[in-house]
């Protein structure tokens, strides 16, 4: 393998890795916000007991350990002819953050955003953005199971609407990694007649 093709193979390990990286945030999330207790505020709140659906009013922030959410209204039901809950937050945008463990903030914003319990899955729909250490991936559509860890963003594919990911320099430069020197190439000297 030559030199170059080396150096272009270390810097996609390093761009994949990095991407990787600001993919994983709900997975590196602070451990046992979970297990704590989960608060929802809000200016009001109406009970369809018969269709299992909450609405919250709002302003509405939700806490739970580290995780906040805020929207302008939360709707937290089970679909019908399914045992899955769901949580759907709406906002101008719905915002979600949590500390991971190394004391980072990741964090979400969307139109709507959705979590379906049963399959871990997080939408973020309309104007969606996932950011981590200034790194993010913006769209109009992104869908993220946190179990298997897969991740679609998409765009509407409408003029300009592109799905953009942007990947701060310190997140994907290794710093353990040793340098390595270019070699030498032989300059043939002049002999002089």
């Amino acid at each position: 393998m030559s030199h170059i093709n080396r150096l272009n193979t270390h810097a996609n390990v390093m761009l994949f890795g990095s991407i990787f990286c600001l993919l994983s945030l709900p997975t590196i999330a602070k451990q046992g916000d979970l297990q704590q207790e989960l608060k929802i505020a809000s200016v009001s709140q109406s009970a369809d007991i018969k269709n299992n659906q909450i609405v919250f009013n709002g302003p509405v922030t939700v806490t739970q350990g580290t995780i906040n959410i805020n929207a302008d209204e939360l709707r937290a039901f089970t679909p019908e002819n399914s045992t899955s809950k769901k949580l759907i937050a709406i906002g101008n945008p719905a915002t979600f953050s949590q500390e991971l463990d190394d004391g980072q903030i990741g964090t979400a914003s969307a139109n709507e955003i959705s979590y379906d319990l049963a399959t871990t899955t997080l939408t973020l729909t309309g104007n969606a953005k996932l950011d981590q250490s200034g790194s993010q991936v913006t769209g109009n559509r992104i869908k993220y199971n946190i179990n298997a860890q897969e991740l679609i963003a998409e765009s509407t594919g409408t003029g300009k609407d592109r799905v953009i990911t942007i990947i701060q320099p310190e997140n994907f430069q290794d710093e353990t990694a040793p340098k390595q020197n270019l070699p030498e190439i032989p300059v043939k000297k002049q002999i002089k007649p």
